[in-house]
């Protein structure tokens, strides 16, 4: 399989611009709707943008959920054109894909085209064998299942999607958003993910490393902790230990850690990198600030632990993220 070849500056696309999207009978009505929405619109104001189809794998028209039918233009054959694949959803974790659909997608990927699953349709990419040695995720009531029966298939339960290159996956329903607007940003860069993201009312980026749910709701604003929370995101340049935000709270160091792990799932080490991370990706992104100051400016201290978070977290530099995703100004 040839390598695509690599490309200098922002991002203006990828080679091939082509998505396909499969339709099935069964077809899971709101995965293929974010399909449609991410890829299929157009979109005037931009130059150049994807050239969106449908692939029927089944004879039609075919049932989707919510009592409608569905009819495509083209069958398998128009994977072979495609530089990307979406799976949205599957008629179910023991419907076995057709072998002819199998076929289809090992040949795309072979000759390098991405594939794409959200939330159950994990289960076709699985089905190829495409993924066996890699990581991949799925809704997290499909996990164990998965597990089970693809026990080669690296799996990642809890986040929202995972990105290998060629092989992406995305968890439960909303999170085939992330994955998409993920993508778009890959392709064409950060300012036009966020102009789609702003068209459709979702959030621009969240991490894929972002856990599929908590046990415990967030706080509501109005709360001792969610006032917190506020308070921290205002305050990214401070130390914040356990026991200044114990302190603040009006908590001991116990309590606070406690309900701080009930209500975001995680540490406020943890959330605190998070969040500094995220304020770094945007200044990188939209400003000329220097990573010495943004180091500054985010709480990380120095340019060190800011390099160092960034590589554990991201698989880049802060100045190799910069020449990739800094808007054009």
């Amino acid at each position: 399989m040839k390598k695509p070849p690599k490309r200098s500056g922002r991002p203006s696309g990828p080679p091939n611009r082509r998505v396909a999207a499969l339709v099935y009978d069964g077809l899971c009505t709101f995965e293929f709707g974010i399909a449609v929405e991410m890829f299929g619109l157009p979109r005037p104001e931009l130059a150049q943008w994807y050239e969106f189809g449908l692939c029927a794998v089944d004879r039609g028209p075919m049932r989707a959920a919510g009592g409608m039918r569905v009819m495509a233009e083209g069958g398998l054959e128009q994977l072979a054109a495609a530089g990307t694949i979406i799976v949205p959803g599957w008629r179910g974790i023991d419907a076995a894909p057709l072998a002819a659909l199998l076929q289809a997608l090992r040949a795309a990927h072979e000759r390098g085209a991405r594939l794409l699953s959200y939330c159950s349709g994990v289960f076709v990419l699985a089905a190829t064998g495409l993924l066996d040695g890699r990581r991949a995720t799925t809704h997290w009531r499909y996990a164990e299942a998965l597990a089970q029966r693809y026990p080669r298939i690296r799996i990642e339960p809890d986040v929202l999607y995972v990105d290998e290159g060629q092989l992406l996956t995305s968890a439960g329903s909303a999170a085939a958003l992330d994955l998409s607007l993920h993508l778009i940003r890959r392709d064409f860069g950060p300012e036009v993910a966020n102009s789609v993201a702003r068209r459709a009312v979702v959030p621009a980026h969240r991490d894929g490393g972002q856990a599929q749910f908590i046990q415990s709701p967030m706080p509501a604003q109005g709360d001792g902790l969610g006032k917190l929370l506020d308070w921290m995101r205002r305050h990214l340049d401070q130390p914040l230990p356990v026991s200044v935000l114990a302190e603040r709270a009006r908590m001991s160091e116990r309590t606070l850690l406690r309900r701080f792990e009930e209500a975001t799932g995680c540490s406020p080490k943890q959330w605190l990198t998070h969040e500094r991370l995220g304020r770094a990706r945007e200044l990188l992104e939209g400003s000329d600030m220097g990573v010495e100051r943004v180091a500054e400016v985010c709480g990380f201290g120095s340019t060190d632990t800011l390099r160092h978070h960034f590589r554990q977290h991201l698989q880049l530099s802060p100045a190799r993220y910069r020449e990739r995703f800094a808007l054009q100004r």
